[in-house]
């Protein structure tokens, strides 16, 4: 008798297991779908805002289409974020000359202060931006340190990058040249 309870019981299992895969391959084809439609789809364009800078000025995203924008969200606190800022540097400075933006926005409510701190060991020539509301991050949808958009000169988010990396490597540079616009070749 137990036997045959473990039989019904293998029985049922192998409806199952059946029924999940069915549903499986259906939710998979609706799925391949979807990506075919969001593969199709235009980038995002990137929310608009307007922050202080370390120097004062007021900066506008707006007021950079026409150019590549790389917009950083990062923290001092943040063990990757202070890794990845000497490879930002050197990104800004192997662009110089094109129509090419580095943008980091500080996220801390004390940026203004522990900012120029950091830069005194870190000293960067890019621009610093304070978004101490949270406002901007928020509108961006940032949780995670650093977050970095890629921004191309029509004002679209072409790539999101989260966590550090090596903004200077070969391939990097390459994916920024390409984004430039064609007058800056």
């Amino acid at each position: 008798m137990t036997m045959w309870r473990t039989g019904a019981g293998m029985k049922k299992v192998g409806h199952v297991l059946l029924w999940l895969t069915v549903m499986f391959l259906c939710a998979c084809s609706s799925e391949t779908g979807q990506s075919q439609k969001d593969v199709n789809k235009q980038p995002a364009l990137a929310p608009d805002f307007e922050l202080g800078s370390l120097q004062g000025q007021t900066v506008r995203l707006s007021e950079l289409r026409g150019k590549v924008v790389v917009l950083n969200f990062w923290a001092t606190w943040c063990p990757p974020c202070r890794e990845e800022v000497p490879s930002m540097q050197q990104l800004h400075d192997m662009m110089s000359g094109t129509e090419f933006v580095m943008l980091a926005v500080n996220i801390e409510q004390d940026g203004r202060k522990t900012v120029p701190v950091f830069l005194q060991k870190n000293p960067v020539d890019f621009t610093i931006l304070f978004d101490e509301s949270g406002q901007v991050r928020k509108s961006y949808g940032v949780a995670k340190y650093p977050e970095t958009f890629i921004i191309d000169p029509q004002g679209r988010i072409v790539e999101k990058v989260i966590g550090g990396i090596n903004w200077s490597q070969p391939r990097v540079v390459e994916f920024m040249r390409h984004l430039l616009p064609e007058s800056a070749d």
